[in-house]
């Protein structure tokens, strides 16, 4: 892989030691691999259309004294079984992640979507949903809406071309090149701009055509409110999903949205210590007794 989509020896040997991957049996010859560490309540994290379970390390690593975090690879990611149609939806992505947490005997998590992740989040915690009453609390980062409402289905045609076009032009490789600056601020550091080339540098292109299709045929705010307490959060400086577009979301689930300061769409790359503040005030908040 060339030097520009790697990391240092020294990254990718604290990755793996820290938070290494495990290949679990889901049932039907089907596999999800996660990454682990710590110990508590379950927090269960999706990632988004161009990262992996590796991006949330630094955030995993923080919280690691409180809580156990469980970050999976999607169907089609890493070394995950893709699902078998060609153009899954939310509800697809929901029951693999249903059928991962009933092998991991998980009865109970707190449960993070960043941006597609929380199409899938949203999706599995709906009213009638497959996790309803097993998530303490939801928390969306970045969420992404999609296109599938009949009002943005123009837009989402447009952006399945271009996304399909430039991976034909440019393959997995090209694309983490050209795209992956755009999920983080200026602020960002040359260790964090590295992890998300690394991160996007490794999808598989049979898994990537499959997120696409989820995001430009699905619609988030069809399964909101959650059947459940919600925190929404953005990266004040985020192009990709903004805090305007956020802030709809969050009205859908009739809450406020909070910003994570001086962060892009990348926040738990780039901002893992003020993500893991984040979620530990959303643990606090599940751990409370209900008023």
């Amino acid at each position: 892989m060339p030097d520009d989509l790697s990391l240092p020896t020294a990254e990718l040997d604290r990755l793996h030691a820290l938070f290494g991957v495990q290949r679990i049996d889901v049932g039907g010859g089907n596999v999800v691999a996660v990454r682990r560490c710590g110990q508590g309540l379950p927090v269960v994290c999706l990632h988004g259309i161009g990262s992996g379970s590796a991006s949330w390390v630094d955030v995993a690593l923080l919280l690691g004294d409180r809580a156990e975090v469980i970050a999976w690879d999607a169907p089609g990611y890493g070394e995950s079984t893709p699902l078998p149609m060609a153009e899954p939806r939310a509800t697809d992505y929901a029951q693999r992640l249903r059928e991962l947490l009933d092998a991991l005997g998980i009865d109970r998590c707190m449960l993070v979507g960043h941006s597609l992740g929380a199409l899938t989040a949203a999706a599995a915690t709906q009213a009638g949903g497959v996790l309803a009453g097993r998530v303490a609390r939801l928390v969306l980062i970045s969420p992404a809406r999609g296109y599938g409402a009949p009002d943005r289905a123009a837009q989402g045609a447009k952006v399945r071309e271009e996304r399909l076009a430039t991976l034909a032009q440019l393959g997995i490789e090209g694309s983490a090149r050209q795209r992956s600056g755009r999920l983080l601020s200026a602020h960002a550091d040359e260790a964090a701009q590295r992890r998300v080339r690394w991160n996007m540098a490794r999808l598989n292109e049979h898994g990537y055509r499959q997120a696409v299709a989820l995001l430009c045929g699905d619609d988030l705010l069809r399964y909101l409110p959650p059947a459940l307490a919600v925190d929404v959060a953005v990266g004040a400086l985020d192009v990709i999903t903004p805090p305007e577009a956020c802030a709809e979301v969050a009205q859908a689930c009739g809450v406020p949205l909070q910003h994570i300061e001086e962060a892009g769409h990348a926040s738990y790359v780039e901002r893992p210590q003020a993500v893991a503040a984040l979620l530990a005030a959303c643990l606090d908040k599940a751990a409370a007794p209900a008023a």
